[in-house]
């Protein structure tokens, strides 16, 4: 690490931090703990200056079992610990960059403050669709404290005995955590997704693992489809009526359909925005005045992978940033912002699903070459019980880097995603994953972890070992090539390929010239369940002068991609 900058200008009296929560308390405590003189204001709008709203869908599930466990800390004791003057129920309105005093809106009426420094950490805004009757009682959402407490008081009024329906409109990360929520209160939940999967950061081929999950637990799922209007039915509940004409009963309404920045403050004072409404900062979060500074939510960032700008509204980042704005304001050494990897996780009831750095989709948007790599893999060693697997889709550049990967399972998603979040910043190769000397013993992992296996399937891919084919290519595939299914007889039969010729890995070396004249100067398309015997496969037939390549993920990312799909056999 290296300074910013060699001068140490004098540290400035005066501190003014607009917005709480994540980034501008980071910003205040770590201000505190570097300059003991300063005078410290922080101005929040709300009641609450210090929450943990990652944590208010569990409180409403009822796993989160005391409310207070969800308040940091208060004016009192920030106070206390830290010598902060925090003024709740305080609304900043204008900035006046010339005189650096900034307008407060309190309950006694109007104020104005004198700063030195100033932090802007306004986070967020719900984004409000443009379906009717969202005014309707039964309408909530969930990302503050107030929004927590008068959901969960309508939930609580619900009778026992009578219908206890809800809707949730929006499956993104807060709404699948919404719903998780009602399932778990005994809620009957629909989820409505204008995408045509749910969770849409997430590769289009690893959402039906999702879906497939909540439907398991009763949740009606309706994909690419709009909610188009609330509306009071004749029961004192409500109506949801979708752009497919459907109408859902419900008594509760979860809407959260995404965010936008809270810049409004910034943009009327005449800083400088990006091309989203994010406000514009450099590398130690310095707007375009030199005087303030801003955080979170509410700031551009760069992605690291695809070198796009925009938000990225993250817990993780908001913090960092407002550590490294404290030490810009007081002249310290900072750790200039990096490009962002926009990682995140969630569980979705019985599952979690995770990213990091760039989606397939991203990958595309970017016009950035890459290759595609699948895996399913035991999250610790199979002989252990307990084994689950987990579906892991990487993307690498031609020359090895990686650049983003996705995961979902029961268990040991978040430990691999973490792995390869650390190896995306450090730049690592396929190569670097494969050689990674990760902890194992039976109950943990695997002593080829499903990160290695990764390393060694992409050099595979990569140096032309394994020439592979995707589940996006099947049509093409069935039009041009012999497909070929290696696995067992009693998972052929369950269900196969249309004209798939069946030679079980085992029995390949002594028929491969049923094979040869079965493909007929074809290209052969091999596969089984998730590309482990079909590589073997693959490689026996590359040796023996024929054309292969193997399906990529296999059977498994096959019917998750194309659930449409003929079969013959049993699954017909």
């Amino acid at each position: 690490m290296s300074p910013t900058s060699i001068s140490r200008p004098t540290a400035p009296r005066r501190i003014v931090v607009v917005g709480g929560v994540a980034g501008g308390m980071s910003a205040a405590a770590r201000a505190r703990r570097l300059d003991e003189s300063a005078s410290i204001v922080v101005l929040e709008q709300s009641a609450h200056v210090s929450f943990a709203n990652c944590g208010l869908p569990y409180h409403l599930s009822g796993e989160i079992e005391q409310r207070d466990a969800l308040l940091l800390h208060t004016p009192a004791s920030l106070r206390a610990a830290l010598a902060l003057d925090v003024r709740t129920g305080n609304r900043v309105t204008a900035i006046d960059r010339e005189a650096r005093t900034v307008t407060v809106a309190t309950a006694d009426g109007e104020d104005e403050l004198a700063y030195d420094a100033l932090l802007l950490a306004p986070g967020a805004v719900a984004v409000r669709p443009p379906i009717d009757g969202l005014d309707h009682p039964a309408v909530h959402s969930l990302r503050t404290v107030p929004d927590l407490d008068a959901l969960a008081a309508r939930v609580a009024d619900l009778p026992a005995d009578g219908p206890r329906r809800a809707v949730v409109v929006g499956a993104g990360f807060i709404g699948l955590e919404a719903v998780e929520a009602l399932v778990a209160r005994g809620l009957d939940v629909e989820l409505v997704e204008l995408a045509d999967h749910v969770l849409p950061p997430l590769d289009a081929e690893l959402a039906p693992f999702l879906a497939d999950e909540l439907r398991a637990h009763g949740v009606g799922l309706h994909l690419g489809i709009s909610a188009r209007e609330v509306a009071a039915s004749d029961d004192g509940g409500a109506v949801v009526t979708l752009s497919d004409g459907t109408r859902l009963p419900a008594e509760v309404v979860v809407v959260n359909v995404g965010v936008r920045p809270a810049s409004d403050l910034a943009r009327d004072a005449g800083l400088e925005l990006g091309a989203r409404g994010a406000i514009r900062v450099d590398a130690d979060q310095r707007t375009s005045d030199p005087h303030i500074w801003a955080v979170g939510d509410a700031v551009e960032v760069t992605h690291a992978v695809t070198g796009d700008s925009g938000p990225v509204p993250l817990a993780g980042p908001a913090n960092r940033q407002g550590r490294r704005a404290a030490d810009a304001m007081l002249g310290r050494r900072t750790t200039p912002q990096a490009p962002v990897l926009g990682t995140a996780i969630v569980r979705v009831l019985g599952l979690t699903a995770a990213v990091t750095g760039a989606s397939q989709a991203a990958l595309a948007r970017a016009g950035i070459e890459h290759e595609v790599v699948r895996i399913h893999a035991a999250h610790h060693a199979g002989y252990f019980p307990g084994a689950q697997q987990v579906h892991v889709v990487a993307s690498f550049a031609p020359d090895g880097r990686l650049l983003g990967a996705q995961a979902v399972g029961r268990e040991g998603v978040d430990k691999r995603i973490d792995v390869l979040a650390t190896a995306l910043r450090a730049g690592m190769t396929a190569d670097d994953l494969a050689e990674l000397e990760l902890a194992y013993a039976p109950p943990y992992g695997a002593a080829k972890d499903p990160v290695n296996m990764l390393g060694f399937v992409a050099q595979n891919v990569l140096d032309g070992t394994m020439p592979q084919w995707h589940a996006t290519e099947l049509d093409d595939v069935l039009a041009t090539s012999l497909v070929l299914d290696v696995r067992s007889r009693t998972e052929f039969d369950r269900g196969h390929l249309v004209g798939a010729l069946h030679v079980p890995h085992t029995e390949l070396r002594g028929r491969l010239d049923e094979v040869r004249a079965a493909a007929d100067g074809r290209p052969v398309a091999v596969h089984c369940a998730s590309g482990v015997r079909s590589h073997i496969a693959t490689r026996v037939l590359l040796q023996a002068g024929l054309d292969a390549r193997n399906l990529s993920g296999g059977w498994i990312s096959l019917t998750a991609t194309r659930p449409d799909l003929p079969l013959e056999g049993a699954a017909s």
